[in-house]
């Protein structure tokens, strides 16, 4: 008896000892995760802002974040590469490379879009609404895209807080003419000539189009002139609210060769071409009745390091009013260096961009009340 009770007294000094044992591991197994847990909710949620060039989430095209999300970094892929480097140099255009589920992976070109403005306190009043409507199809592009708005100073302050609420990577240049503008036409032209002298002095190498604040686009239109070598045009809708008149202008295509120009007015029905009789015609003023020696500026878009190194494009250096006049020597160079000339879409037969014209106001038509005679 003596024996099997110190038997039964050890069994149940060794259960007290294994319980007590197993209290301890879950106490500090609770103890552990407890402090792992504590510390991680000060860690950061993502390490993209750890460091520069980190690659950023997958987006698509409708995603409203998109633009302002790569903005943070693409700012470093504006800056021209160096002589030395490949890839980018041989292109000739900043390139991004971001994630995409689409079948076009790989680095694609920045686009540049300037846009001008008017002054005056009609053109004042619809400022907001149109600048506001472009950079809702901005947002739809996909990056890279940096957005230059030109426009008066003495306007800047208020156009301002609109390009901060965007969403869209834009530079806002304040502009100062120096001599009184006696029309809309010559403001504009100047205005160009200033946004053209900013993209040669910081080398923002891409692909240039002028997007009037007034203009409808197609959002696939971006992706067609980023494939944009040299130069590119296509054919652009004009529409006037006054006049009740709708005008379609721009090139003659064979596959996306440009062999002429045409002009349909859809009012009448008349339409007006020329095409190039030879491969040595490179002088297109001879169209009469189209527009092709004076190319409407929404109706091209060119590489931008024409405007730093002519050479490379076949052109001389010393060429009188290029640094005063760039928009007229590049408007002069898209039409002469037809060889280079791309047309978009490939056949020329796409209308992606419409341009509105509508008067600052107007008039209601009214009407002399009725009267009733009574008998």
């Amino acid at each position: 008896m003596g024996t099997g009770a110190v038997a039964a007294v050890s069994v149940e000094r060794t259960k007290q000892r294994r319980s007590g044992h197993l209290w301890k591991k879950a106490l500090l197994h609770f103890s552990l995760c407890f402090v792992m847990g504590f510390f991680t909710g000060f860690a950061p949620s993502s390490s993209s802002s750890w460091k520069a060039g980190t690659q950023q989430p997958p987006h698509r095209a409708g995603d409203p974040l998109a633009a302002s999300r790569v903005a943070v970094n693409a700012r470093a892929n504006m800056v021209p590469p160096a002589a030395g480097e490949t890839g980018l140099a041989a292109s000739g255009g900043a390139m991004v490379d971001v994630g995409d589920d689409d079948e076009e992976a790989g680095p694609r070109r920045l686009l540049i879009v300037v846009t001008t403005t008017r002054s005056g306190a009609g053109e004042r009043r619809r400022r907001r609404p149109e600048l506001l409507r472009l950079a809702h199809t901005l947002r739809l592009v996909r990056p890279p895209v940096v957005w230059v708005v030109v426009e008066p100073a003495a306007d800047a302050p208020a156009t301002a807080e609109v390009l901060r609420g965007t969403g869209v990577m834009y530079r806002h240049i304040a502009f100062k003419p120096e001599e009184n503008f006696t029309t809309a036409d010559a403001e504009a032209h100047a205005q160009r000539n200033a946004a053209l002298a900013h993209v040669e002095k910081h080398r923002l190498a891409g692909v240039v189009h002028f997007a009037d604040a007034a203009g409808v686009y197609d959002t696939h239109f971006f992706d067609e002139i980023r494939q944009i070598e040299a130069f590119g045009t296509w054919p652009v809708a004009t529409m006037s609210a006054g006049e009740k008149k709708v005008v379609v202008e721009g090139p003659l295509c064979s596959a996306s060769k440009v062999v002429g120009w045409f002009s349909r007015d859809f009012n009448d029905g008349t339409t007006r071409a020329v095409t190039y009789n030879t491969e040595a015609d490179l002088n297109p003023a001879g169209a009469a009745g189209t527009r092709a020696h004076t190319i409407d500026v929404s109706g091209f878009a060119f590489n931008s390091s024409i405007l730093w190194d002519p050479e490379r494009w076949g052109r001389p250096t010393s060429l009188p009013d290029t640094s005063q006049d760039s928009i007229k020597f590049v408007q002069e160079v898209v039409l002469e260096d037809r060889n280079k000339l791309k047309g978009i879409p490939s056949d020329c037969s796409q209308i992606m961009v419409w341009q509105y014209s509508v008067p600052n106001y107007i008039p209601l038509q009214t009407s002399a009340p009725k009267t009733h005679s009574r008998r």
